[in-house]
């Protein structure tokens, strides 16, 4: 080989010679050869891939400066190669040439036209890289220059010296030819570091710096400066976050996942259904045989078939969906992205190995005094590049493993999104929602956790493969000690993580039903606070916290044995692999070599073993997410062919023999229904409560499953549902739900739905916005909102599920008349029209009684009347007084004179003899109800009214104090403040803390002590070269290197146990702080604050309390003592490294500080962010039926959409930040790791080899641990941030103490006198007064009605009484004492409320009626006798244990009204308010909740806030 190459050359190839004296060189002919073809082979590798750039169709980009610029350098190039052929030539050929000399050697004809050929393939590769996309400079280009140069700097210096030793130049052209060629390599390879930007890439890279970084600035994250300055002159805000790239975006992610899931659960979907089929072949075959079996056999096996059928039922469940497609998915969606990661994880891994084997080579370099220094200052070098090239693998690595973590929570969140918006009912009841937003939340970003690591998956053997490959051929077979401990603690490992996973499962389960119960809490935090039910309530949450607190703290001892195990493993491997190569024979003696290069195999080894267990349970956290996410993800969808859309039929909705449930297997809600509606027609719906009313509607939205029959509507469908939803937005965007504007027809449909008042009662009219669940709107406004959106889609047809219910009278009268009634803006649009007003009646064209789920009459109003079926008795029941006259009332609305059509009593309607439509807008008009009663007050109660009261001019707008009701989420900004982590510290207990920090910093110096005695040791092989090794002092070696081992492993369990403990106790405190706090807080907090905020208080940010802080603290000190004792150790070989140490400390703490500024404002952004997903979240799922409805599943999507970007926004420059910092703190690393080889080399003379490799092994360390340690100090203030916001929901303002020293008497109010004195109260300070100075007198046991528009304040009054709101002036007596004297339960405790939306909790029915369980059974027995549940409740399987479902979606609308009435009946107090207690109630339930009212209330005052008159008819004013 050396002889063909020798000739080819034309000088010798290789001689050692070369390199065996002071000032070593290369010769010639490898210069030429060799260092020549590197570069150009790396070039034509790379240039297939660049090539097929050029096939496709070119891309219009223009022609740059610097383009112009490479291709003239590259131009040049390929002149100088020409120009040196045509020298050669010119020299053997010429006519100058001497035929009989000899020829020049071949090498200078072939490297000429290499050179040429590669130059014009490098002008074909930058034209490549001009035309593809968005790209502004070439990697491989880059690289290829870098190593040309370097490669020809040998050739430069040897010509050079050359010419300096002989003092002449040999070769006077090639040496021309060559400097000027290396001097274009370098313009070329500066050249090819600059970014060649497109005006188009400039326009992108304003907002994302990304798109225009080179190649250099990719593999350094410099392009990330700009976003770390700016984090560090000022906290950052979302305003400053970057655009997403196209291929990061959620749309993008989303539409590719969703292509490849929908395949893949095809093919799930089909396996399930073969499994399906086999085991129901089994299971006839077993059935066949045992038919033939004589009886007493057959009755001992039932007793065992009814064993195994329950286990049996119970697997099955388990397997009814299809299982094990989701992975397979997201490998296919992310296969690049995987592969690429792969390949840097590989090359990184095997760049590891490099280090130990120069720190050999080292070692021996400072044993062997002969060597020359070259070589000393070659490895420190080598050791510098190794470390520099695994930087840059590793970072690119994680990288690419943290965005597709990202990216694979972005799909699965919009995944789990989307399959809300079709799931099926059946699916729906499965989980709750707070459990499908825990889908999103928990488990999407536990799959994000686990990609991050899933390379390690085949890493992991490969590490621990080549180190036991490596200390091999160091040690020997003695290194199989070391692997069986090893092996040995693999399934210790396993069982500790099969335990935990226990744990964690039983774990998940509490925090489950806790926050099921905190969601309860919030949802119905308005009536907690009516009942003075708060604590019973606190205590449901802090036993199932205490429960969940007993398993963290087996959890944490569990893991504390873990770290027992791995803290001891290194020097349990070591100690056996040592103690066993030393035993083994005399001849074994351990030197340094021998000791430091197994010592750094061994903490190579460490990494992949401390994974693998880690690895293994997080993976096993994952399938349980996994199986959580594959039951949603492949649950049935709704039938979306329940109802079909068919032009051709004649009627525009028709209902052909249809039979409907709720779910699969439950009765038939609907049975037997046919129905023909024709177009224009208004269709009335009546029926008793639980007929199938609302279930009617819900089939002919599709909503219900059907079992036999069709569905057929023709057109567009609006829907309003019975309980109005409201989105979190303005109140146009609610109106207008995603259609344009056009002005007029919004104006009138404003006008029509009577919300012109309203919006000059709104601080900013329509873009006042409205908050979570509309809670600033009153029942009546939200209704109207709901029936405004409607009106405007302007759809073909109508379903309006009793909207007239939660509005008043004459508004009532106003909607039907101007919008749902013959003459309303809907006249030509076909209404269904569920109601239980009687008096609407006589204006439809068809009624339709239902009557169990069974249609059992259809025909007009009279054609019904006159049948006198169950239509005639729906109405004797109702209304008397208006069938009297209902015929009258035909008779004179034939003429279309709507002018006794009135609900009203005539005596009670203020200008009854005006014409109607200014009854109307009068009534409506009239700013503030008070004066509605100032007519018909009597003489004892005055009733002051100012005149003034805030009538707002309409040119007023603009954005007012007051008009947005959410204020932006508080973020804290800066450094966190060290009061919060001396607070941490504080709960936590003092005694913990030190006493562990204690117990780390023992252990810390155990293991340096262990490291300097195995230097120590490592010179007795100097000492003992030619003699034999003393065996007592091999075994004193031995003990005490294995007594400091375990000394480790001791002191670490320890310490550990005792953090684990406090951060317990810590848990404890600021759960109960919070929980306590949030109950106490006023409810003006709970209107102003979204509900999912103070979810994340209570999810996210105690789960980072529980879970990440003590992890992060844990490691926080072991990597402080860690790099301490490192820097020492190093010190303490080299003295001079102390110059260097000072320097760097500086420049690691402005890296870390400018790191951590910008990392943790981005955390913050981040959870801030994440609030409005779940938010949005929570309100589609609860808005379900009417986005469906309406179609608009796809713009919910897109909003869904943008909102996760808002938030990948601040998580990519996050996973970014850590990147950037990691490149700068390794680079540090890398310099520690150089310099202490450096000074090893310079001070060689007086070194021991010992502590050579001492210092080296442990600066090669130090890269980790200073990463570690950064990475900690910024998690540990990004997770401290948790305590900060939990601490910032325990400090808020509380309400007035619960219970003062001030107490009532035990029978207080015993006669119930109600007194206002000139009451005035205002919602916050900021805004006007809601009711302006009252003063009334109310005496025991009156009855009073109270009246007024929507918005006039008749709530206020009651929340007044109740003291939600505080007095600004007056005050309130009761039978003599001023409330606001009392505590806040003996007020609230004394009276009763019936309240507006009846809201239940989950839980047994017992629970929601009794939560302190001060009543017996009989009581709550004979309350709901009186309350007409009796009946309903004995049905039930369960009776008071009945569990009642979140929300109460179990029970009617109706049902849970008469609860709360049940609740009232218990309470047996003497003041009863009913706040517009039955708006939702059909007329039936309202008579039974009336007639009870009447009857036992009779002793009591009672006051009434009501809509329909009827119900404040009989009241005494």
């Amino acid at each position: 080989m050396s002889a063909a190459l020798e000739e080819y050359c034309g000088s010798i190839f290789w001689n050692a010679s070369y390199l065996q004296r002071p000032d070593p060189d290369l010769p010639i002919c490898v210069e030429r050869t060799v260092l020549v073809w590197l570069p150009l082979a790396f070039l034509w590798l790379c240039a297939p891939w660049h090539f097929t750039n050029l096939c496709k169709k070119p891309t219009k980009a223009p022609l740059s400066k610097l383009y112009i610029s490479k291709q003239v350098v590259s131009g040049l190039l390929f002149l100088t190669a020409i120009a040196e052929l045509a020298l050669t030539l010119g020299e053997d050929y010429g006519p100058s040439s001497d035929s009989t000399a000899q020829k020049n050697p071949v090498v200078l004809y072939t490297n000429p036209v290499l050179f040429a050929v590669s130059w014009l393939v490098v002008m074909l590769y930058q034209e490549s890289v001009r035309r593809r996309l968005k790209s502004v400079d070439s990697g491989s280009l880059f690289v290829f220059w870098l190593l040309q140069v370097v490669c020809a700097v040998f050739q430069f210096q040897t010509l050079l010296r050359d010419a300096l030793n002989k003092e002449e130049i040999a070769d006077v052209p090639r040496f021309c030819l060559f400097y000027i060629g290396y001097g274009l390599q370098l313009i070329a390879f500066v050249l090819s570091a600059i970014a060649d930007v497109s005006p188009e890439i400039e326009r992108i890279s304003k907002k994302n710096p990304e798109a225009k970084a080179t190649f250099l600035s990719r593999i350094t994250f410099n392009w990330f400066n700009s976003m770390v300055m700016k984090g560090f002159k000022r906290p950052l805000v979302q305003e400053d976050m970057w655009d997403l790239s196209e291929k990061d975006s959620t749309q993008t992610i989303c539409q590719e996942f969703q292509d490849i899931m929908a395949n893949e659960l095809k093919k799930a979907r089909s396996n399930l259904q073969k499994k399906q089929n086999k085991q129901k072949a089994k299971d006839d075959h077993q059935s066949g045989l045992a038919k033939g079996v004589s009886q007493d056999v057959l009755v001992m096996e039932e007793t065992g078939k009814k064993k195994e059928k329950k286990k049996k039922t119970k697997k099955d469940s388990e397997l009814e969906y299809p299982n094990s497609w989701l992975v397979s998915t997201i490998a296919k969606t992310f296969k690049w992205v995987l592969l690429e990661s792969a390949f840097y994880k590989l090359i990184q891994d095997l760049l590891a190995f490099a280090s130990p084997q120069i720190l050999k080579l080292m070692i021996s370099f400072t044993q062997d005094k002969t060597s020359y220094a070259w070589n000393g200052y070659l490895y420190a070098v080598l050791l510098l590049l190794v470390a520099f090239l695994q930087s840059v693998f590793l970072q690119q690595y994680f990288q690419q493993c943290f965005a597709l973590g990202m990216k694979v929570r972005t799909a699965l969140m919009a995944a789990v999104y989307k399959k809300a918006l079709v799931v099926s009912n059946d699916s729906r009841k499965e989980s709750t929602a707070g459990e499908i937003v825990n889908l999103m939340s928990a488990d999407a970003q536990r799959f994000n956790d686990v990609t991050n690591f899933i390379h390690l998956l085949w890493s992991c053997p490969l590490q621990i493969a080549l180190s036991i490959a490596f200390l091999w051929i160091e040690l020997g077979p003695s290194v199989l000690a070391g692997l069986l401990v090893m092996v040995l603690m693999v399934p210790i490992n396993g069982w500790l993580a099969t335990k935990s996973r226990g744990f964690q499962m039983q774990n998940m389960k509490f925090k489950d039903s806790r926050m099921k119960i905190v969601n309860d809490i919030l949802n119905g935090i308005k009536v907690l606070k009516y009942y003075a039910w708060e604590s019973s309530f606190e205590s449901q949450v802090q036993d199932i916290r205490e429960k969940e607190l007993k398993v963290m703290r087996k959890f944490a001892y569990l893991s504390s044995v873990s770290t027992f195990i791995f803290s001891c493993a290194p020097a349990i491997v070591s100690l056996a692999t040592f103690a066993v190569f030393v035993s083994v024979s005399p001849n074994n003696i351990l030197d340094a070599e021998k000791a430091f290069t197994s010592i750094s195999l061994f903490n190579i080894l460490r990494f992949p073993l401390a994974m693998l267990p880690q690895l293994i349970s997080i993976m096993v956290q994952t399938t349980v997410s996994k199986k959580r996410l594959e039951k949603f993800l492949s649950g049935n969808d709704l039938d979306t062919m329940a109802v079909t859309h068919d032009d051709s039929h004649r009627a525009a909705v028709s209902i052909t023999d249809g039979t409907y449930t709720w779910e699969r297997d439950t009765e038939p809600v609907l049975k037997n229904v046919s129905l023909d509606i024709n177009r224009g027609r208004l269709v009335a719906v009546v029926g008793a409560v639980g007929s199938g009313k609302t279930s009617l509607i819900s089939a002919l939205l599709g909503e219900l499953h059907s079992l036999k029959g069709r569905i057929n509507i023709k057109g567009s469908i609006a829907y309003v549902p019975q309980q109005a939803w409201i989105q979190n937005a303005t109140l146009m965007d609610n109106i207008l739900f995603g259609s344009n504007l056009d002005e007029e027809r919004y104006q009138s449909v404003v006008k029509a739905c009577a919300l012109g008042p309203d919006l000059d009662l709104l601080p900013g009219r329509d873009q006042t916005e409205i908050g979570e669940k509309g809670i600033n709107l009153s029942g009546g406004q939200k209704q109207r909102v709901s029936l405004a959106r409607a009106v405007y889609s302007s759809s073909d047809v109508y379903l309006l599920d009793d909207p007239l219910s939660a509005v008043d009278s004459h508004v009532g009268k106003h909607l039907f008349e101007r919008v749902i009634g013959p003459k309303g803006l809907l006249k030509d649009k076909t209404r269904i029209l569920v109601t239980h007003g009687v008096s609407f009646l006589p204006y439809v064209d068809e009624i339709v009684v239902l009557v169990n789920g069974v249609v059992s009459e259809v025909g007009s109003y009279d054609g019904l009347r006159a049948s006198k079926g169950a239509f005639s008795e729906f109405l004797e029941t109702y209304a008397k007084e208006e069938s009297n006259n209902a015929n009258a009332k035909k008779a004179s609305a034939q003429g279309s004179d709507y002018e006794q059509f009135d609900m009203l009593p005539e005596d009670l309607e203020p200008q009854a003899d005006a014409s109607p439509e200014d009854i109307v807008s009068n009534t409506l008009k009239r700013e503030n109800s008070l004066r509605h009663s100032q007519r018909h007050s009597k003489q004892n109660g005055s009733v002051k009214v100012r005149k003034n009261s805030s009538v707002r001019s309409k040119k007023d707008s603009g954005d007012k104090k007051g008009q947005r009701l959410i204020e932006k989420e508080a973020m804290e900004t800066g450094r966190v403040k060290f009061s919060v982590y001396l607070q941490y510290l504080r709960s936590m207990g003092w005694c913990y803390v030190s006493w562990s920090f204690v117990f780390y910093f023992i252990q810390n110096v155990a293991v340096i002590g262990q490291s300097l005695w195995l230097s120590d040791w490592t010179e007795d092989s100097v000492e003992y070269l030619n003699t034999t090794y003393p065996t007592h002092i091999r075994d004193m070696r031995i003990g005490v290197f294995g007594a400091l081992g375990l000394a480790q492993g001791f002191l670490v369990f320890f310490g550990t146990i005792l953090i684990a403990d406090g951060s317990i106790s810590a848990s404890r405190t600021l759960h109960t702080n919070l929980l306590s706090n949030i109950l106490k807080v006023p409810m003006m907090f709970f209107d102003t604050t979204p509900s999912g905020r103070i979810v994340n208080r209570f999810a996210k940010d105690i789960f980072t309390v529980d879970e990440m802080i003590p992890m992060s603290f844990r490691s926080w000190i072991l990597c402080l003592l860690g790099v301490l004792g490192t820097l020492f150790v190093i010190c303490l070989a080299t003295p001079i490294f102390t110059a260097v140490v000072v320097p760097m400390a500086f420049i690691y703490y402005f890296v870390q500080r400018f790191y951590v500024a910008t990392s943790r404002q981005l955390r913050r952004l981040d959870s801030v962010s994440r609030s409005p997903i779940y938010s949005h979240f929570g309100e589609t799922v609860s808005g379900l039926s009417v986005i469906r409805a309406y179609g608009h599943q796809q713009r919910f999507l897109k909003q869904n959409e943008d909102t996760i970007d808002q938030n990948l926004k601040s998580v990519y420059p996050w996973i970014v930040s850590n990147r950037w910092l990691a490149m700068r703190l390794e680079s540090l690393g890398n310099l520690v790791v150089f310099f202490a080889a450096l000074f090893a080399v310079i001070s060689r003379d007086t070194l021991e080899s010992g502590l050579v490799g001492l210092s080296v092994s442990y600066a090669l360390n130090v890269t980790q641990t200073l990463n570690w340690l950064v990475r900690m100090t910024s998690e540990l203030e990004t997770n401290i941030v948790a305590v900060e916001r939990v601490r910032e929901y325990s400090e808020i303002k509380n309400e007035a103490a619960w219970i003062t020293s001030n107490r009532p008497p035990d029978d207080w109010p015993s006669t119930g006198n109600i007194r206002f004195e000139d009451y005035k109260v205002r919602y916050r300070p900021e805004l006007e007064l809601v009711l302006h100075g009252v003063t009334c007198d109310i005496n025991s046991t009156e009855k009073i009605g109270i009246v007024g528009r929507t918005g006039a304040g008749k709530s206020s009054l009651t929340n007044c009484l109740f003291r939600m709101v505080e007095a600004s002036e007056g005050r309130i007596l009761i039978d003599g004492i001023d409330i606001s004297t009392l505590g806040l339960h003996d007020v609230r405790g004394r009276l009763t409320i019936i309240p507006q939306d009846p809201v239940l909790f989950s839980g047994p029915l017992r629970m929601n009626l009794d939560p302190f369980e001060t009543f017996s059974d009989e009581e709550i027995w004979n309350a709901l006798e009186l309350a007409h549940l009796k009946d309903y409740v004995g049905g039930l399987p369960t009776g008071l244990q009945h569990e009642v479902s979140e929300g109460g979606e179990n029970l009617s609308v109706g049902q849970r009204q008469l609860l709360c009435l049940a609740r009232a009946l218990l309470r047996k107090s003497r003041i009863l308010i009913l706040d517009e207690a039955t708006a939702a109630v059909d007329l039936e339930t309202d008579d039974l909740i009336q007639t009870t009212i009447r009857k036992e209330f009779s002793h009591c005052t009672v006051l009434t806030i009501a809509h329909r008159l009827n119900t404040i008819l009989d009241s005494s004013r």
